[in-house]
């Protein structure tokens, strides 16, 4: 359970803690610890629903799994794909934001940045060759590291807090704050991630809800620590890297060096989640033919699936490689990925409304996250029509990759 506990926090409680204060000061001023509120609220009844479909059904195809059970096959490939085809466009965006802390403290502009970044990539792709167990105790380290790193920085940073910092609280008008909760959605991604392990647990239908239950406190007081002291500290423009500057206000040092540990940190904790959750789901489409069958090995509990997993760290180097070619910043990578789990949550959700027991607690909750998660969709704009691209080629290689029908099978009546 702790190791659970941990992979959900680290999934969720990624790069976005670095990048999206600042990012979402610049969309609507101090306007934006609305959004933060709002995303932390629908990250309540999201996870419980997740939680609860990963108990009853644990299997390493998560959400492509409900979403089969509920939808049919068809549904299950566009939700397998959709989150499979996401991890490597996010991978890179992640490892960049944490190279360009470690380029701001050690020098070497964009070729330290770019080489942090792929080793990044490489560690996470070593750590789960040696499966669940291995990235799981890894994880239960970076967890506990960056809760106490990112406590410090705003404990000690609130004391220099000044209120009118809030004034004028919405200087872009209320609409900038659902853009800003767009934007959001990127550090709020990650509830679905651990269903693809809920087979790994020791007791799936025990122990998931409560790692959940604890990565949910865990989640949102620090996300809104560090937003809103953000903002109370550093001003409505807290620049482009407001953990350094809490930092540097609260503890003072080499907050450069320490930033750069805390983003190394962090996108490991991130990336290592995402890779195991995407490795388990890779194999779990080739054993339900959504994929090649070359795909399916290690699909089964405590099984590596490392055929999936070189997949997954292949599609996101080469991420990386166009992303350096054709100098395309992070955003664009933030955006298409974003929309991509929209849709993930748009039908796991709706499954979760067949699958659990109809007017309970839980199905309220997935009730909730599913109208919340259409409205998400509209929020992602043009961004969303690559969402769709993917989900009409999971639809197109079902189709023609189905089994030939020969017929009924002749029957020999004699002569």
């Amino acid at each position: 359970m702790p190791q659970g506990a941990a992979l959900s926090i680290g999934a969720v409680l990624g790069t976005g803690v670095i990048a999206l204060p600042a990012l979402a000061a610049q969309t609507a001023g101090p306007a934006s610890l609305v959004a933060w509120a709002a995303l932390i609220a629908l990250s309540v009844p999201l996870a419980a629903t997740f939680a609860a479909l990963g108990a009853r059904f644990p299997d390493s195809g998560g959400v492509a799994t409900y979403a089969g059970k509920a939808f049919g096959d068809r549904a299950a490939a566009v939700v397998g794909w959709c989150f499979y085809l996401a991890v490597p466009v996010g991978a890179p965006a992640a490892a960049l934001f944490a190279g360009a802390y470690v380029a701001a403290a050690l020098g070497g502009g964009t070729r330290t940045e770019l080489l942090t970044a792929a080793a990044l990539m490489l560690v996470v792709t070593a750590g789960n060759l040696g499966g669940v167990r291995v990235s799981g105790r890894l994880q239960l380290g970076l967890a506990l590291l960056l809760v106490t790193l990112l406590l410090t920085a705003t404990v000690t940073a609130l004391p220099h807090a000044d209120p009118g910092n809030l004034r004028p609280f919405a200087p872009h008008g209320w609409w900038a704050v659902g853009s800003a909760a767009a934007l959001l959605v990127w550090g709020f991604a990650g509830w679905e991630a651990v269903t693809s392990l809920a087979g790994d647990f020791r007791r799936p239908a025990r122990d998931l809800p409560r790692a959940t239950a604890i990565a949910l406190v865990v989640v949102g007081v620090l996300y809104f620590g560090i937003a809103a002291a953000s903002i109370l500290v550093l001003g409505p423009a807290p620049g482009d890297a407001p953990l350094a500057e809490l930092l540097a206000r609260g503890v003072g040092g080499q907050v450069k060096a320490l930033t750069a540990g805390a983003a190394v940190l962090l996108t490991l904790g991130t990336m290592n989640a995402y890779y195991a959750g995407a490795a388990k789901l890779g194999a779990a489409l080739g054993r339900d033919r959504a994929l090649p069958a070359w795909f399916g090995r290690g699909s089964g509990a405590g099984e590596v699936p490392r055929r999936s997993l070189a997949v997954v760290a292949a599609l996101g180097g080469a991420s990386l490689l166009l992303v350096t070619a054709t100098g395309t910043g992070t955003r664009p990578l933030v955006l298409l990925t974003s929309g991509a789990f929209v849709l993930v949550y748009v039908l796991g959700t709706a499954a979760a409304l067949r699958l659990l027991p109809r007017r309970t607690p839980v199905w309220w909750c997935a009730a909730v996250s599913c109208a919340a998660s259409f409205g998400l969709l509209a929020l992602s704009g043009w961004y969303v029509l690559g969402t769709l691209a993917v989900a009409g080629c999971a639809l197109a290689y079902k189709f023609f990759a189905r089994p030939v029908d020969s017929g009924p099978v002749p029957i020999d009546v004699g002569v």
